[in-house]
């Protein structure tokens, strides 16, 4: 994927996101505790796990972050953009 077009994709979902590299999309989300943090990856999970498509995430204590990419293709894809923006609305 350009540059030019992630950066058109990035507009369109939370502004929380970063684009690292033209490779990847990164956000971090915090919580109260570490149940908090827990339940937001497992409702990632069962999205990512519905869409087929996976995110890697890393989480602890009120902290998660997600960094998706397509694998496959070792960079971005249209379809990241979605899946960040289908995290967004949890």
């Amino acid at each position: 994927m350009e540059e030019a077009d992630a950066l058109d994709l990035l507009s369109q979902i939370n502004g929380d996101w970063n684009l690292v590299e033209v490779h990847h999309l990164e956000r971090v989300w915090t919580f109260r505790d570490f149940l908090e943090a827990l339940d937001f990856v497992n409702q990632a999970g069962a999205i990512c796990e519905t869409e087929g498509h996976h995110a890697d995430f890393e989480f602890g204590w009120g902290r998660v972050k997600a960094i998706i990419w397509t694998h496959k293709i070792n960079g971005l894809t249209e379809s990241d953009f979605i899946l960040a923006a289908k995290l967004d609305r949890i």
